[in-house]
């Protein structure tokens, strides 16, 4: 399987999104700061994830949510509410 996920900063708001073939491991890499460039400095939390049976679906999907505007607002928009939860 391959996942396509975001995470969220609680104390700033910024979010982040990546795939990888291992969720809980990447995550775990994240909060403790050895996550990508991007992710490394605070409190990480994973909000929303999508499983993938093709690695080249879940990398699609990843490239569009971080290159097309609007696919990542119509998704950001759908998971607000996670990403209001304390």
């Amino acid at each position: 399987m391959y996942y396509v996920y975001v995470l969220l900063e609680k104390e700033t708001g910024e979010n982040y999104i990546g795939y990888s073939s291992d969720l809980r491991q990447r995550v775990e890499r994240h909060k403790s700061g050895t996550g990508a460039k991007m992710a490394r400095k605070g409190r990480w939390e994973l909000v929303y994830y999508e499983a993938y049976l093709v690695k080249a679906d879940a990398t699609r999907r990843e490239y569009r949510l971080k290159h097309d505007g609007r696919a990542r607002r119509q998704l950001l928009d759908r998971i607000c509410n996670s990403m209001l939860l304390d």
